[in-house]
């Protein structure tokens, strides 16, 4: 070994103990009957996945989850999308803009989804105060199964769509001018030059927004449990409030353990191919 593979020690053996050793443990757990009546490593094979793959509540959390990452993350692009187009016109009061767009993303997630959870309510939150004017009668936005699902996502679109701005203003700053100038020279309208010059260009920084937005949306955790609590039942049961439930209120380790490997896997291939693709989409129509 040569002197300079010494210096990649400190960060091998970080990434040992924060990353590769947590999830051999929580590998070995898995296979074991780890719960609030019997802690241990004792091994009962793979009885906590078979229970995994017939546990109904865990799979209509997952696809209550994809649901609301589909529904939040494309308003979050479409939104950030728009915005930064704006800013990057050159707009007036761009700067200010530039600044106000980010401050929901500044927010704790906590403390920001308590703050919408008084927003929300029934009888003396503004939302319904607001509505009222229009002649719509109070929503019951955290009472009904429609109401939290939607009062949840207003709360992800509104918080992430910032970072989504932030994203594609910065792509949409380093495009090259080349493009735009020869579209000027053809005729072509602010319309058109969008979808021929503007969207195909931006492509790769589309999917990169994308992709890194649907990991973190993967994950919607704190907001649901602030505001709804999962409820009312499990209409905002998320997979990963699911596992809390399972491994830090339960306390049923080994198979909240099999709920997380088995979610994690489902995880990866499923981000594979959803950014596979979206590139066949989107950069398929560049070329």
């Amino acid at each position: 070994m040569k002197i300079k593979h010494f210096f990649l020690l400190p960060a091998l053996l970080t990434l040992l103990a924060i990353i590769v050793f947590p999830l051999v443990f929580t590998v070995r757990v898995s296979f074991s009957s780890w719960d609030v009546y019997q802690a241990g490593l004792d091994y009962i094979g793979g009885r906590n996945y078979l229970r995994v793959f017939q546990d109904s509540r865990f799979w209509q959390s997952l696809l209550r989850l994809s649901a609301l990452s589909a529904l939040t993350v494309t308003a979050q692009y479409v939104l950030g999308f728009a915005l930064a187009l704006a800013v990057w016109k050159e707009m007036r009061g761009g700067r200010i803009f530039r600044v106000l767009f980010l401050v929901p993303m500044m927010t704790t997630p906590v403390v920001m989804s308590v703050i919408w959870r008084t927003v929300f309510h029934e009888s003396l939150g503004p939302a319904n105060d607001l509505l009222s004017y229009v002649g719509i009668g109070p929503v019951p936005w955290l009472s009904s199964a429609a109401g939290a699902f939607v009062s949840v996502a207003l709360v992800e679109i509104w918080q992430w769509t910032p970072f989504m701005f932030l994203l594609l203003l910065a792509g949409l700053v380093s495009l090259p001018r080349e493009p735009f100038l020869a579209a000027a020279i053809d005729g072509a309208g602010p319309w058109r030059t969008f979808w021929q010059v503007t969207f195909p260009l931006m492509a790769p920084i589309s999917i990169g927004a994308l992709v890194i937005r649907l990991i973190e949306a993967s994950k919607i955790m704190d907001t649901v449990y602030v505001m709804t609590s999962g409820g009312p039942g499990t209409a905002t049961e998320t997979a990963s409030y699911y596992i809390y439930i399972r491994g830090l209120r339960d306390f049923q380790v080994g198979y909240s353990a099999a709920l997380s490997l088995t979610y994690l896997v489902l995880m990866i291939a499923a981000l594979t191919i959803i950014a596979k693709l979206l590139a066949r989409l989107l950069i398929g129509k560049e070329g």
